[in-house]
């Protein structure tokens, strides 16, 4: 007997990001009819992934846009170095296999890759950066999505969820219950939930609350309502929600969408102290790609969560520059004075570690012999002393990109309920990244990670909507 109230479509599709849209295009590519609902309206669809530029990939030989080889074994060490550990090795290592397979894809659905970068970024090897950066690419896939006929409905934000034993049966949108026979989660963190992320950073020794100075690096639309949901409907999940890809942004950066142009890139080249002028970490602890995304959290732990990014004229030129200028000053007691330091500590903090530094041969595009010795913290690598006016300061705050806390997938990006796989509901990119990303973050991998998840939730709830029609066709 055929079903007496069939579902709106083969694959629901809630999100508007890269992972969702490599979903919908996968699910459409395997015949699957397609809805994808965008909370955000028309014009800011795309969520984080219009700030992106770039993804990381393995590979055995240099390629178009890539130089060198990085090869699977090389990319897991990267992986696990910046996560501490904190990661599945199981599904960190086929994002890593597949992410070699992904480019041909993307060019299908109009991606277009610019040629390897040089410079300090060190990323000419590892990393594929996209021609017109994530904006270009959220807009190709939109435009092969609606060619392909998946239908778009934008400014639809889902605000509960029917879940069943596990199985996917409706999702609401206001008093409207859509359905169907299959749906794939790609909806992003909660990094836009002011209360919830006051909640998972709580007050600090000093009665502050951290959270209220983060700025959110992207949409404003990630408020977490559907990790909500699965929460209520009983899912597994993983992650600390206190964890993020969280930077060091300008502090005169906006509340939302600031995007990588408020990212401050100079703290290598330099030292960054606190509110007291006081330094509190190695800036020199390796590459900027591989631990630019711990400066955030650091900056959050102090106090007022704000910081400093000093450099002197030796560090111009070796940086992206930021869009917001920075203090410059002839002295480094004039430079305190505009950034509202403490003049003696700050000055203080500067020639104890101008004292330290040995210099050897500066090289920023390796891991030099530049070192300071015995000072706490040390700087292990392009250390050398701030003694070249004009002096330049750049303020800091945290700024979020999106939270690690999400829901528990296999291999086949199945969410999970009390350790059993669901039959048709399935997550991809922000919303499962905590499995691969307990802490830390190197460049690109987030849309490795959504990029990979994507296709094969897609492909998967394609499979799935497809086994349940021919189910109920046979009953």
């Amino acid at each position: 007997m055929s079903d007496q109230n069939p579902p709106t479509v083969d694959v629901l599709v809630i999100g508007g990001g890269n992972a969702a849209l490599c979903a919908a295009l996968m699910a459409r590519e395997a015949g699957a009819s397609v809805l994808l609902l965008e909370a955000a309206p028309r014009d800011c669809r795309g969520g984080n992934s219009g700030h992106t530029r770039n993804l990381r990939c393995m590979h055995d030989a240099p390629q178009d846009v890539l130089t060198g080889a990085y090869p699977e074994e090389e990319f897991w060490q990267d992986l696990l170095k910046v996560t501490g550990g904190n990661t599945d090795e199981q599904l960190a290592r086929l994002a890593i296999r597949e992410s070699s397979r992904c480019r041909g894809w993307m060019r299908r659905h109009g991606v277009h890759f610019q040629p390897s970068l040089s410079g300090t970024l060190q990323l000419s090897r590892t990393n594929a950066f996209f021609m017109g950066g994530g904006k270009a690419l959220v807009n190709a896939y939109y435009r092969s999505a609606e060619c392909l006929g998946v239908q778009i409905r934008y400014a639809a934000p889902v605000d509960r969820l029917e879940i069943s034993d596990g199985r996917f049966r409706a999702a609401w949108v206001g008093d409207e219950r859509i359905t169907a026979r299959a749906c794939v989660l790609a909806a992003g963190g909660f990094e836009s939930n002011r209360e919830w992320l006051r909640e998972a950073w709580g007050q600090n020794a000093d009665g502050e609350w951290p959270a209220d100075n983060f700025a959110i690096r992207g949409t404003r639309f990630n408020q977490g309502v559907l990790l909500k949901a699965m929460m209520n409907a009983g899912a597994d999940f993983i992650g600390d929600p206190s964890q993020s890809h969280c930077v060091a942004v300008d502090a005169r950066a906006p509340l939302y969408d600031g995007g990588i142009c408020t990212r401050i890139d100079c703290v290598s080249l330099g030292i960054v102290v606190n509110k007291f002028g006081q330094r509190f970490y190695d800036e020199g602890e390796d590459f900027w790609p591989k631990r630019y995304a711990i400066w955030g959290r650091l900056v959050a732990q102090q106090p007022g969560q704000v910081g400093y990014s000093i450099i002197d004229a030796k560090a111009v030129g070796r940086f992206m520059p930021p869009v917001f200028p920075g203090a410059q000053a002839a002295t480094l007691e004039e430079l305190a004075g505009q950034l509202a330091l403490e003049p003696q500590s700050f000055v203080r903090t500067v020639r104890e570690y101008n004292a330290a530094c040995r210099v050897g041969s500066f090289d920023h595009t390796v891991l030099d012999d530049c070192h300071t010795e015995g000072l706490a913290p040390a700087k292990t690598h392009w250390a050398l002393p701030l003694d070249t006016p004009p002096y330049y300061g750049y303020p800091l705050k945290p700024g979020i990109t999106f939270t690690y806390l999400g829901l528990k997938v296999d291999e086949a990006a199945a969410a999970h309920f009390a350790g059993r796989p669901s039959p048709n509901l399935f997550v991809a990119g922000e919303m499962m990244a905590g499995n691969i990303l307990g802490q830390g973050y190197t460049a690109g991998v987030g849309m490795t990670i959504g990029t990979v998840f994507g296709r094969i939730a897609g492909a998967r709830a394609a499979a799935a909507a497809c086994k349940q029609g021919a189910d109920h066709a046979a009953a």
